[in-house]
């Protein structure tokens, strides 16, 4: 051998070698570290614009950033070298418990009524319950939860089956809203003939649709990080023509929009302004349609098509799916749904302005959808209304400022221990589990080299 190629050689095997803190057990460590001292940050003193630096002081020598660091390399050693000991704990558990606790999870799994059952109970809860909560809950119930689980099931579509990374998701959702202005009259140009609220929302449907398919359709050969940095010049297009068109959309000065009515000639009914529950119960309508419909959908042709896309578009190609009419279908059936979320929240707030469709309501809505699920309905329904709650609930407890940064140690967590969301969706599941043991690359959202597809 070459004395040149023995040089080549040791090269090659310098970059095939792992140094131990490229290893995920170290990386993992160094995660928890980090969080450690963001959770000291988040609960430690408050800083003040005198001294940049009096609360990074405070923080860094009180005894909360050793209490963080405890408790998370605790969590990181236990998760490292004491697994098999808990999960031996947890199998001794579980056949202790296999008297009755192993016969109800056999009915759970061969009885479907007692499914249908638990789904009434369900229902029934979610109809029956809201109507006992505070005033200011309803609202955060109206305002916050329900308008943002109906986008985050339609974003799901989008990133959870077809596995197309959307960032300007919350831009259909303005579309949606302006539509409810621009078709109510309450926008400075008028309407050809002004339309009931009920009666905007196939407009809206409509017009999302076509703007999600406009959007679409340029960019089918886009995955991964391509494609989310052009949704999100999409977000900021639609954002700055909102904020800029003052004439047209009222700018930052806003409108007022119309509230949801109804009149059959022999009934009429007006959604007023101090009850929310009302528009509690058609946007419970709304998802439940909406919800009905997905999962028809989810294990229709359509369905298997978007997963056979997601999970390797060459391959789906190769077997005769047509990846540009249904990657342009994800998008336009998402993009609708959350069309319908922004005729609702304009109807409901009654008044709507550029600054209602910042980029921030983008990563939340993905951030919800990532939290419970993605792929996973109910995952989805769970992650946008534990993480909408959240910020509320601990609004007597901590400063304003510091609220969304609780999000973001919870997302940390999970991303480093359950990275498939709370209630993931089985075939997710199994993505990464074949991916962590090295089996199958199985990162849906993950762009082939060069970011294209050729």
């Amino acid at each position: 051998m070459s004395a040149e190629a023995m040089v080549r050689g040791r090269a090659a095997e310098r970059l095939r070698t792992v140094r131990w803190y490229q290893r995920p057990r170290w990386k993992r460590l160094g995660a928890m570290i980090a969080l450690a001292v963001l959770g000291a940050m988040v609960t430690g003193v408050q800083g003040t614009q005198r001294d940049l630096f009096y609360a990074l002081e405070e923080n860094f020598t009180s005894p909360v950033l050793l209490v963080w660091l405890a408790l998370t390399v605790g969590v990181w050693a236990v998760r490292e070298f004491l697994s098999p000991q808990v999960k031996a704990v947890s199998v001794g558990y579980r056949s202790v418990t296999e008297g009755p606790l192993g016969k109800a999870r056999s009915a759970w799994r061969e009885e479907k009524w007692l499914r249908w059952g638990a789904l009434g109970v369900l229902v029934a809860a979610a109809v029956f319950l809201p109507s006992g909560l505070e005033r200011y809950w309803q609202t955060v119930l109206v305002d916050q939860i329900a308008i943002y689980v109906l986008v985050a099931i339609g974003l799901n579509v989008v990133i959870g089956w077809a596995g197309m990374l959307d960032l300007g998701f919350i831009a259909f959702f303005a579309i949606g809203a302006y539509s409810a202005a621009y078709w109510t009259g309450a926008l400075p140009v008028q309407p050809p003939m002004e339309l009931n609220n009920f009666a905007v929302i196939p407009v809206a449907i409509v017009t999302c649709l076509l703007a999600g398919v406009l959007l679409g359709a340029p960019t089918l050969r886009l995955r991964g990080d391509y494609l989310a940095i052009v949704t999100l010049g999409f977000h900021e297009i639609v954002y700055l023509t909102a904020k800029n068109l003052d004439d047209v959309t009222g700018g930052t000065g806003g409108v007022k929009v119309d509230r949801f009515s109804l009149d059959l000639g022999f009934w009429s009914y007006e959604w007023g302004v101090i009850d929310p529950m009302p528009y509690y119960y058609l946007l419970l309508v709304f998802i439940a349609v909406v919800v009905f419909f997905f999962w028809r959908l989810e294990h229709s042709k359509v369905g298997r098509a978007w997963t056979a896309i997601r999970e390797d578009e060459v391959a789906a190609a190769s077997t005769g799916v047509n990846t540009v009419r249904f990657k342009l279908m994800a998008f336009a059936i998402g993009a609708s749904t959350s069309g319908v979320a922004g005729v609702a929240y304009a109807s409901k707030v009654g008044y709507i302005n550029s600054e209602n469709f910042v980029i921030l309501l983008s990563v939340l809505v993905l951030a919800y959808v990532i939290f419970g699920g993605m792929g996973s309905i109910a995952g989805v329904l769970f992650g946008a209304a534990f993480l909408v709650w959240l910020p509320e609930a601990l609004r007597d407890f901590v400063d304003p400022k510091d609220r969304y940064m609780y999000l973001g140690v919870l997302l940390v967590i999970m991303m480093i221990y359950r990275p498939q969301g709370v209630i993931p969706s089985r075939r997710r599941a199994r993505e990464l589990k074949l991916s962590e043991s090295g089996e199958s690359d199985a990162d849906a959202m993950t762009e082939p080299a060069g970011g294209r597809l050729s």
